[in-house]
């Protein structure tokens, strides 16, 4: 690996200890008209993904719940990416994520600080943490109310 590639990398893992560390939106958003729960039973991770939309566009979002510094940052991270975005923007962010980190595809670029959990995909048990947020924000989206599981 280049000396570019282990300074990449370790940017990478510092930005995910920093979300881990310091969760950017957590806590139950009191004002959320959709919410869902999800849980990956293989680490115990448990998460609720809280949304306040309004229209067509997700105007607050918010998240609380335990889990392992990759589900943690991950969650924290699309909270960041999320607020502002219509609902159909957000459902596209979801398909771009998912198919960074379980296939490789896409354009790392394209998804902005997300990028930082490209890495997982090496991981294959570690994948499941960094989308357990995502899919329980489907599942929001979509007013679900059954518990969202990554098995």
């Amino acid at each position: 690996m280049s000396l570019e590639s282990n300074e990449l990398r370790d940017l990478y893992q510092e930005v995910i200890l920093d979300h881990n560390r310091r969760p950017r939106n957590f806590g139950a958003l009191a004002d959320a008209n959709r919410t869902a729960v999800g849980h990956n039973p293989l680490c115990g991770d448990r998460l609720q993904v809280f949304l306040h939309v309004a229209g067509d566009r997700v105007q607050d979002i918010s998240f609380q719940g335990s889990g392992c510094a990759i589900s943690t940052a991950s969650a924290s991270l699309m909270t960041e990416a999320l607020k502002g975005k219509t609902v159909a923007e957000a459902h596209a962010l979801f398909e771009s994520f998912h198919g960074l980190v379980t296939r490789g595809e896409g354009d790392p670029g394209a998804l902005g600080k997300l990028a930082v959990l490209s890495g997982v995909r090496e991981f294959p048990i570690r994948v499941k943490c960094a989308t357990l947020a995502w899919h329980t924000l489907e599942a929001a989206l979509e007013q679900q109310e059954q518990p969202v599981s990554t098995e």
